[in-house]
């Protein structure tokens, strides 16, 4: 009896029906374990060789059925994972991270623990694209996400925000802890080039640090953020 989808009509019509048929099935008998028997209602008087059969049929569907749905749950977690996932790079996408962004900001609002965000941007990135072409340009923003994530805490939150801006959540952080933390990013990531072939790409990254407020909607918070990241970039275009 294959079992294809889920069930509408009551189990004692299944067990009736399975019981029916049990004459065409006595060649497949097999020791059925009592504490399923119980389960299924099944006396002792009708423990028969044929319905032994039956039932471990349908226990054997039953158990068919448990691992499909549990392969299905475990597709589903792989496609939700993939659904957070920048397209380019190995961090979170904007979506994602505003979504985490908002988790962070409830957390801190009921613990009293302070949270910080950094916004960083690449300086002269179009630069890159214009001259060595577009896969320099994507190995550059693979490279700096990745670099990224090695530099900071598995607790800690990094996501791609579009183009060539990225963002950092900074858990148990305060705005000064923040701004030295995303002091010492941008220089250790401007220490090293990136190399893509038979050339290297220096690295040049302005940033913003705000800390996250109990209040306030998420995206204001970036915006803060990124108000500050453009200050910043500004003064060193000027300087």
């Amino acid at each position: 009896m294959k079992i294809t989808g889920a069930r509408t009509e009551p189990f004692a019509a299944i067990r009736k029906r399975a019981l029916a048929q049990a004459g065409a099935q006595s060649s497949a008998a097999r020791a059925l374990p009592a504490d399923k028997a119980g389960f299924l209602g099944v006396t002792e008087a009708e423990m028969t060789p044929a319905v032994r059969g039956a039932l471990q049929t349908l226990l054997t569907e039953i158990d068919d059925l448990r691992g499909e749905v549990a392969r299905l749950k475990a597709k589903l977690i792989e496609v939700e994972g993939l659904a957070d996932r920048d397209a380019l790079t190995p961090v979170l996408n904007r979506r994602a991270f505003m979504r985490e962004l908002a988790r962070v900001q409830t957390f801190s609002r009921r613990y009293a623990s302070p949270a910080s965000l950094v916004y960083f941007d690449l300086d002269d990135f179009k630069s890159v694209n214009d001259r060595f072409g577009h896969a320099a340009g994507d190995a550059v923003l693979k490279a700096v996400a990745e670099r990224l994530t090695g530099l900071v805490r598995d607790s800690d939150i990094v996501g791609r925000m579009g183009g060539d801006e990225f963002a950092v959540v900074l858990v148990q952080a305060t705005a000064m802890t923040a701004q030295a933390k995303a002091e010492a990013l941008a220089r250790t990531l401007e220490q090293a080039p990136i190399q893509f072939g038979d050339w290297s790409a220096p690295l040049h990254l302005s940033y913003g640090v705000c800390e996250i407020p109990h209040e306030g909607e998420p995206e204001a918070i970036v915006a803060q953020a990124d108000a500050a990241m453009f200050i910043r970039k500004r003064e060193r275009q000027t300087g």
